[in-house]
């Protein structure tokens, strides 16, 4: 970002951040990133949901792509993922109510 290319690659860019200081990052991206082509390797689905496309890939072959709402449509692979996503931020730990 500092160099202003034209294509910028982030891997992980918010593998480690809480949900709040990931959400800055991201609008940080999104106005760093304008005019630009980014490529960003994450496993953190919010990460990519915004992106013009999703590229999922398992055992290192294209499993399938598209847009988030895209892939939801399709069931495969990332609506299983998302779904477990969504299914795992309701969970609560011992007795939490």
């Amino acid at each position: 970002m500092l160099k202003n290319a034209p294509i910028i690659i982030l891997d992980e860019a918010t593998a480690f951040a809480d949900p709040e200081n990931e959400s800055l990052v991201q609008k940080a991206f999104e106005e760093l990133s304008k005019d630009k082509t980014v490529i960003m390797i994450a496993h953190r689905l919010t990460t990519v949901r915004n992106a013009d496309r999703i590229i999922v890939l398992r055992d290192g072959k294209i499993e399938e792509y598209g847009t988030h709402d895209a892939l939801e449509e399709k069931n495969g692979l990332y609506a299983k993922m998302w779904n477990d996503y969504q299914t795992s931020v309701s969970w609560k730990v011992g007795g939490a109510k």
